[in-house]
């Protein structure tokens, strides 16, 4: 039986005529009607271009719903194409009546088809589609041409039809077997993948383990050599302390005999007998002098010099420098110093006199040393910082100068600078080192610049005891709510603690760097502490999350470490406030570079609102 049009069903969709797009429509009155109404689909899905897969589909699923719907009143079949963002060919059922699909065939089209909808009103309808291949040609075109090879098609063939629907299942069981047999060499390929992967976890497991072994012991000999070499430093210090006791008393001695020779009562001395008596007394002061570096060296690395803070008078401690360091200038080099200092903003220096001392005596000897020509100065200034008093005294002489490769190291204990003026002037290489390290203890800092036969300028800046610290509860200083240390050592937490709780009402410490961007995030603190050679992630990597996260890229950042400040990667630390060592980090230090985070002290005359 050949699909032709014919009237509709009252309430149902519209004949072909009323319709250019519509293919065919007929009344579904029995199982022939049926299997004429599936060979019409399949010869149509055909003629548009579509799957066999596709087709097979869709003929497949009008046949076994269709058959349940066999025997509802007024049933029509029909099949039409639909303008949509891509068109599609849609069988559609309509009948009257209170019959429904069976929900298994529905839920089946639902598996098999893009499109499959049952609508209840106005009237009972089911519409299953498939998509069309897209071309070119317009959809009523392309409908004109397949009405007119369905018009053409023969009476239906129930033997003919059962042979096309075995060749339909012959292919789909074909098909499925092809599904099947791809499946099973997928599986065999995933086992013998899985095979792979497991091999390989086992390998890189027995690798893994291997390698931590390898760590733990590595770890082991770590700490072995820390401990050894913290030994061997308490011995050189101990070493360093005894031998300097030891040649004292010797040189002192030599010392006071000279002097009984020299002196105006004693026999008299031959002008030769005289000189060879004053040349063996200036050797033993330079001796003297120089085992009383040693002995401050060793009890500064030792730990037991503590910055001992009173009022200073800086213009007195000025003029015995004069008048003990003048007679080691060279003929025609002048020592100048100021008579009258600048005012103070906050009234007398207040520092450690015999450290200060030290610090300009061994600053001011070096530089006579190597000045042949010129002179040598110092200024006094005053500044305030953070609200706390500095002073700031800078040496600048007109000697030989240093080569900017080997400024960096003139700090380095026993270094001495190369080249024929050291030979001329011998000394240990502990003057500037041990001058920098009295410089820190005081809370201060000192500076070096210096170039070939211009000269050099050391620059000292101590801060004065008598400001309050930030956060000391007798001065009432400004003071930050909220800081975050993250560093995973311990002893260093512990050691910079007292200075944290001066600078900051509230103190996180983070010992974990996994954890302090979690902490930091919850805490909001006014200013992070960070540590930059942590285990992963480092101080380099947090840093980077941090500028990264729109909550904490303003929250500011003070870099610490404990090498050499100069020798950071500035380019990774964009972020950061600035960087410090560790090594005697104290409160003023650290207010002095978060000064634009502090809080400003409140003006006393300033009403409270």
């Amino acid at each position: 039986m050949t699909a032709h049009p014919t009237a509709p069903a009252p309430g149902g969709p519209a004949a072909p005529d009323d319709d250019p797009l519509c293919l065919f429509s007929l009344a579904v009155t029995d199982e022939r009607a049926l299997i004429a109404m599936r060979r019409d689909v399949q010869e149509a899905c055909r003629r548009l271009g579509m799957s066999e897969a596709d087709t097979v589909r869709l003929a497949t699923v009008v046949g076994e719903v269709g058959r349940g719907l066999l025997g509802a009143r007024a049933l029509t079949g029909r099949l039409v194409l639909e303008e949509a963002e891509r068109p599609r060919l849609i069988a559609e059922f309509g009948w009257s009546g209170a019959v429904r699909p069976a929900p298994d065939a529905l839920q089946a089209a639902g598996r098999l088809l893009h499109t499959s909808r049952w609508d209840a009103t106005p009237f009972p309808r089911l519409v299953l589609g498939q998509p069309l291949p897209v071309t070119p040609r317009p959809l009523a075109e392309r409908a004109a041409d397949v009405r007119e090879e369905l018009r053409g098609l023969a009476g239906v063939s129930m033997g003919e039809e059962l042979r096309s629907q075995n060749r339909d299942l012959l292919a789909a069981l074909q098909q499925a077997r092809a599904h099947q047999e791809e499946l099973q060499r997928l599986n065999q390929e995933l086992e013998e993948t899985n095979q792979g992967v497991m091999a390989l976890y086992a390998e890189l497991s027995s690798e893994l383990e291997a390698t931590n072994s390898g760590v733990v012991a590595l770890y082991a000999e770590l700490e072995e050599k820390t401990r050894e070499l913290s030994l061997l430093n308490e011995a050189k210090t101990r070493f360093w302390a005894n031998v300097s006791h030891e040649l004292r008393s010797p040189v002192n001695g030599v010392i006071g005999l000279t002097r009984l020779l020299l002196d105006p009562g004693a026999d008299p001395l031959t002008a030769e007998q005289a000189q060879q008596v004053h040349m063996i007394a200036g050797a033993s002061s330079t001796m003297l002098a120089l085992v009383e570096e040693l002995l401050d060296v060793a009890k500064a690395e030792s730990g037991r010099l503590e910055p001992e803070l009173v009022p200073v008078d800086l213009r007195m401690v000025l003029h015995q420098l004069h008048g003990t360091l003048s007679g080691t200038a060279r003929p025609g080099v002048p020592l100048v110093v100021p008579d009258v200092l600048p005012d103070s903003p906050a009234g007398p220096l207040v520092t450690d006199e015999v450290m200060l001392t030290r610090v300009l005596r061994n600053v001011l000897s070096n530089s006579l040393k190597f000045t042949e020509h010129g002179r040598v100065e110092l200024t006094v200034d005053f500044t305030e910082r953070a609200g706390h008093p500095w002073c700031v005294l800078t040496v600048t002489d007109t000697g030989v100068g240093i080569p900017v490769e080997e400024q960096a190291r003139v700090f380095e204990e026993f270094y001495q600078v190369r080249g024929p003026h050291q030979r001329a002037r011998s000394g240990t290489g502990l003057g500037l080192p041990y001058a920098r390290r009295l410089t820190e203890l005081l809370g201060g800092r000192m500076m070096l610049d210096s170039a070939p036969g211009a000269g050099t300028t050391v620059t000292v800046e101590i801060p004065s005891g008598t400001a309050p610290r930030p956060g000391d509860p007798a001065g009432g200083g400004p003071r930050l709510e909220r800081v975050v240390l993250v560093d995973d050592d311990p002893v260093f937490r512990t050691t910079v603690r007292p200075a944290l709780a001066q600078l900051a009402r509230e103190v996180t410490e983070v010992g974990v760097s996994a954890q302090a961007i979690a902490v930091i995030r919850r805490e909001r603190p006014d200013a992070v502490l960070l540590d930059l050679t942590m285990p992963p992630p480092d101080g380099y990597q947090l840093l980077a999350r941090m500028a990264e996260d729109r909550e904490l890229d303003r929250v500011p950042v003070v870099v610490l470490t404990a090498n050499d400040p100069s020798g950071v990667d500035s380019s990774r630390l964009v972020h950061a406030l600035a960087v410090l060592g560790k090594t005697h980090l104290t409160t003023a230090r650290l207010a002095d570079v978060l000064s634009p985070v502090l809080p400003r002290p409140r003006d006393p005359g300033t009403a409270r609102p």
